[in-house]
């Protein structure tokens, strides 16, 4: 009978080891795909055989059946022989390695000042003139050294005219035995009348820590109040939630292209019925070193709730929201709307002012007024439904939400949840599904009807790490806000003053499911606080600069940025 079987294929060439062998796995850690032999014993088995004609069919069927099966183990153990076989020098695996990456200069794109349309005419390209005569914008800034050595670094314009130089090219990285200590290069609350960058270098194979903000603020004129925002990092992609474009709503898209590269950039927008497909808002073109104004009505008119998710092709954008409200004759604030954390199942935000409930309740009775209350606006992207629990978090633990804190958030939509009934203080807002989505929750200033108010967004923000810079605007009330989720946190904060010295650091134990707040001085050590350095440990910490103004309504929060990243590597897998 063996003298039927078909000669075995000759052996195949050494390759991946089918499951079983002891062959190491695959770089990633998954093992090695199976051979052939099982496809082989499938296709010579009985059922593919072809019947004879005549009473020899059943006969033949078995024989084939028999035959099938030793090919089946002839394949195998021509496999299994295989897998013994020595692989040739050229498809042996080469162990991981690390290619260090050269880390960049680090960039924050400055907003410029907050300004009226000048006209209605159709376009997303807006022309814009000065709105009072009190306005004024000024900018805060920091950058720490490395090592004792400061990168260089320097606040420009965007066209790239220096405004301040910072600090010189540090030149050659200082020893290992060299001191180790903190400075800073600052800018310390200056003039700005335009989009400015902030730049530093990277030092030793180290992003540098640097951190820029920026304030408006306006005693009368249709835009009265305070705005502030961080200097935005530049991103290929970003979302913005928190824009309106319903009657005495304007919101204006600022998209700022700080490279040498033309970004082309797409907007998909959201709004409470769903996705909007706007004519207009694919293939905008940013050229390097320009900014780009967007009038989100002409692409989404009469929207309450909007939430703009930007994305770029080419070179990275900045991009930011100035957001204004007027009630008739009756300025409604202004703000500006920066860019949240991804779509997660969890988002995160601190540093939520909220006022008396009875005085808000009377407030958004009124009509025009229903926007003037706290609220957090929900945007789910995908094509699923997305069941959220919203959890507060106060000075004294956890308060439960009047509506129960459980929200079904539509996919492909925006849906606002009021904060309606919620004790007055500060807060931070923890909301999490089993469905990505994005998050920002708004805070209001001012209770009388008829009377100038203002309103802030306070967007989703990062955990706290190690060494985040967090510059803090001059003048008014400004506090450093906290937040720990499920346990207890330890923040450490050093003063930056205008001299460029970082103070010693004090420390804060924050209870788990507690939000704190501390009170920023106009100096330490006689010199002017410009801005503080921010460590955490211990559980999910949060934080955030709430900015106001005394005898006056403004409000402004500004989440901190993400800490500088150290030396960075990528894993380079060689081989078959």
């Amino acid at each position: 009978m063996h003298d039927n079987i078909p000669p075995a294929p000759p052996t195949p060439p050494a390759g991946p080891e089918t499951p079983g062998t002891n062959e190491p796995p695959l770089a990633g850690g998954k093992p090695a795909r199976g051979g052939t032999g099982t496809g082989a014993g499938r296709k010579a088995s009985g059922r593919g055989a072809t019947l004879l004609p005549g009473g020899k069919g059943r006969a033949a069927a078995v024989a084939g059946v028999a035959a099938g099966v030793l090919i089946l183990a002839g394949g195998a153990a021509v496999v299994a022989a295989g897998s013994l076989t020595p692989h040739p020098e050229t498809s042996r695996i080469v162990p991981a390695a690390e290619a260090a990456v050269p880390a960049g200069a680090s960039v924050g794109v400055c907003p410029g000042p907050a300004r009226l349309l000048e006209g209605t005419d159709a376009g997303t390209d807006a022309q814009f003139r000065p709105e009072s005569a009190t306005a004024a914008t000024r900018i805060n800034a920091a950058v720490l050294s490395a090592g004792g050595v400061l990168p260089g670094s320097r606040l420009a314009r965007l066209d790239g005219t220096a405004a301040v130089e910072i600090a010189k090219d540090a030149g050659p990285a200082p020893s290992a035995g060299a001191p180790q200590e903190l400075l800073a290069g600052v800018v310390a609350d200056r003039a700005v009348d335009q989009v400015n960058v902030l730049t530093a270098n990277a030092l030793a194979n180290q992003n540098a820590s640097s951190a820029g903000a920026v304030k408006y603020t306006a005693s009368d004129g249709d835009l009265q109040g305070s705005a502030a925002a961080m200097c935005g990092q530049p991103s290929n992609d970003q979302w913005l939630a928190g824009a309106g474009t319903a009657v005495g709503r304007t919101s204006v898209l600022a998209l700022t292209n700080a490279s040498s590269t033309p970004a082309t950039v797409s907007l998909e927008l959201f709004g409470a019925g769903g996705q909007i497909q706007a004519p207009g808002s694919r293939g905008l073109l940013v050229a390097p070193g320009t900014t780009r104004s967007v009038v989100l009505a002409g692409l989404a008119p009469n929207e309450s709730q909007l939430t703009v998710h930007v994305r770029s092709a080419g070179g990275p954008v900045a991009a930011s929201i100035q957001q204004s409200v007027l009630r008739g004759l009756t300025p409604g604030g202004v703000d500006f709307i920066s860019p949240g954390t991804a779509p997660a199942v969890r988002q995160v935000m601190t540093g939520v002012d909220i006022q008396d409930p009875a005085g808000v309740a009377a407030l958004t009775a009124r009509p025009g007024y229903q926007d003037a209350g706290p609220a957090v606006e929900l945007t789910v992207p995908g094509a699923s439904d997305a069941v959220v629990e919203i959890k507060l978090y106060g000075r004294d633990g956890q308060h439960a939400l009047p509506s129960g804190g459980v929200i079904t958030a539509k996919a492909g939509s925006t849906t606002e949840v009021s904060l309606a009934g919620v004790p007055a203080g500060q807060y931070t807002i923890a909301a999490s599904s089993d469905v990505s989505f994005i998050a920002a929750a708004r805070m209001s200033r001012g209770l009388q009807a008829g009377q100038a108010s203002d309103v802030a967004w306070a967007a989703s923000a990062v955990r706290l790490g190690s060494q985040h810079v967090v510059p803090v605007p001059k003048g008014g009330l400004r506090q450093l806000v906290f937040g720990a989720l499920d346990a207890r946190a330890t923040i450490t904060y050093a003063p930056i003053t205008a001299d460029g010295k970082v103070r010693a650091a004090a420390a804060a134990d924050i209870a788990g499911g507690t939000t704190a707040s501390i009170s920023v001085p106009e100096q330490a050590e006689g010199a002017d606080v410009v801005g503080f350095v921010v460590s955490a440990s211990g559980d999910a910490a949060y934080g955030a600069v709430l900015v106001g103004q005394d005898g006056r309504n403004d409000v402004s929060s500004l989440p901190f940025l993400a800490a500088a990243a150290g030396r960075e590597t990528v894993t380079v897998a060689l081989g078959y």
